[in-house]
């Protein structure tokens, strides 16, 4: 919020029949406006959008907007909030005003429950805002919608929330000559679980030749190759590979700076599955941990290409509450992919999942209800780099020979601290545990303190002798204190009760 249409991302999905499309304003050629049309072979046929910036009813409890219509018939419109902490509620407001009305005004201190007649003082956040236009009976039209606003001030919805800094694995594919990929960090998964075969259509055999992945003058190649092989009792027109990382990670961010394999039918992936994924040969099933299907598991598409014009990579997200073909995805177009390096990167906290490319968010991905239909992105998951062809990509270009995905580096970024209780000893600090307040107890003068939480975050910063550090504002739980002293530092643990 506020939803204004004039970027151009304000996309709602329809459902029930009916369009959504971004349109000029019939009174301002200059304006952005939201297009939605009935159909009217549905009584509730509807549209959605899931807000990056989730509505706060406990913040502030009215929704206004604009509409505007053709007629002067009387129109309901139905504003209904799901996806949130509190039940579903939804407020109606009617119009027969001939073009323009704005102002509009949803209060939701007098809203009713969904599929009930009973009154609610909504409160709490919720992520996904639904409009129904003469929700339950059958009815036809084109309408425009524009300035939806709760009140809120814009902000960054892809704004990173952690910053993770220290780098804890990485693969930097050093090598002048070709050579075969590093198995201490890397494993080739080759075996079709599909029968022999993979899923979605696809047309490769996944091998560990050379052939297909090598290391050469610092780069990852990753070779699709158009040849008749038999792997496994089955015979496919093409080969490549697929790399599962030995190193799984829980929040961290991601970097991967590629450049793409060119041809119509190419499919290359950057992405992640959860560690304990039940896929026949995954490296980490091999190794015992495979417990849970897919989607159940989780998976982070970084980078997909190929299911989109030339040009246009995409980011997803799948979980038992929406895979497949998932609402939680985004595309950006770039330019010449196939000779362009670009780093396509994730930035995954414990509250929100952010893709980028070369350092700028495009999609976040914060439901407001963290369970395991929405959200089983609470455990491991581990890398995986392939190419595949077909399927979902669309037919093989008959003229294609071979391509690669050319990969720099591949890097990992958490934050880690140091925790060391030995090391300048004459540093003591109390009371711990404390309710509110730490002091802090040096022989010499001390240059500065910082506070960290588990995530990682710094909370607290000074410069200087700090001799006193105030927690009354942060909630009971584990606390690291960083000490600077003499261009040396001591990591401390406090509990706060």
């Amino acid at each position: 919020m506020p939803i204004d249409f004039a970027d151009g991302d304000d996309n709602f999905i329809q459902f029930g029949g009916g369009s959504f499309a971004i349109a000029v304003d019939p009174q301002d050629s200059n304006n952005a406006v939201g297009q939605f049309t009935n159909n009217g072979n549905d009584i509730w046929e509807g549209f959605f959008v899931d807000l990056i910036q989730p509505i706060n009813l406990s913040a502030e409890q009215q929704i206004t907007l604009s509409f505007y219509k053709a007629d002067t018939s009387q129109r309901s419109i139905i504003l209904k909030l799901e996806n949130g902490n509190g039940p579903v509620v939804e407020v109606e407001q009617t119009t027969s005003t001939l073009g323009w009305t704005h102002g509009i005004t949803f209060d939701f201190a007098n809203a009713r429950i969904s599929g009930t007649n009973n009154s609610i003082n909504a409160t709490g956040s919720y992520s996904r805002l639904v409009i129904f236009i003469d929700g339950g009976i059958s009815s036809a039209g084109t309408f425009l919608i524009d300035d939806i606003d709760d009140g809120t001030e814009p902000v960054d919805p892809n704004e990173l929330d952690v910053i993770y800094e220290d780098l804890v694995w990485s693969d930097e594919f050093d090598s002048t000559t070709p050579s075969p990929i590093n198995n201490s960090l890397w494993h080739h998964q080759t075996i079709g679980p599909n029968g022999g075969q993979w899923f979605n259509g696809e047309q490769q055999h996944y091998t560990d030749r050379i052939d297909n992945s090598f290391v050469e003058n610092g780069f990852l190649n990753i070779v699709a190759k158009a040849e008749t092989f038999n792997q496994d009792g089955v015979e496919l027109p093409y080969t490549s590979a697929r790399l599962n990382s030995k190193f799984a990670f829980t929040y961290g961010r991601v970097d991967v700076r590629a450049k793409l394999p060119a041809g119509n039918g190419t499919w290359p992936a950057i992405w992640t599955l959860g560690k304990n994924i039940n896929e026949t040969g995954a490296y980490w099933q091999t190794q015992g941990f495979g417990t849970t299907s897919w989607p159940d598991c989780g998976e982070l598409d970084i980078m997909e290409h190929g299911l989109h014009d030339p040009n246009e990579v995409s980011c997803a997200i799948h979980t038992p509450s929406s895979f497949g073909n998932t609402f939680n995805t985004e595309t950006q177009l770039l330019t010449d992919v196939a000779n362009d390096f670009h780093v396509y990167s994730m930035n995954w906290s414990p509250n929100q999942i952010t893709f980028m490319i070369d350092g700028v968010g495009y999609y976040t991905y914060n439901p407001v209800v963290k369970d395991a239909s929405t959200w089983p992105f609470d455990l491991e998951q581990y890398l995986i780099l392939n190419v595949a062809l077909g399927g979902f990509a669309g037919p093989v270009d008959n003229n294609f020979t071979q391509s690669s995905m050319v990969i720099d580096y591949v890097r990992v970024y958490q934050n880690i601290l140091n925790v060391d209780d030995n090391t300048l000893a004459a540093i003591s600090i109390y009371p711990n545990p404390t309710k509110d307040v730490i002091l802090i107890r040096s022989v010499t003068e001390i240059e500065g303190v910082e506070v960290y939480n588990q995530l990682g975050q710094s909370i607290i910063k000074k410069e200087g002798d700090v001799e006193r550090i105030d927690l009354s504002a942060f909630k009971p739980g584990l606390y690291l204190l960083k000490i600077n002293k003499g261009g040396q530092s001591v990591t401390k643990k406090i509990v706060l009760k």
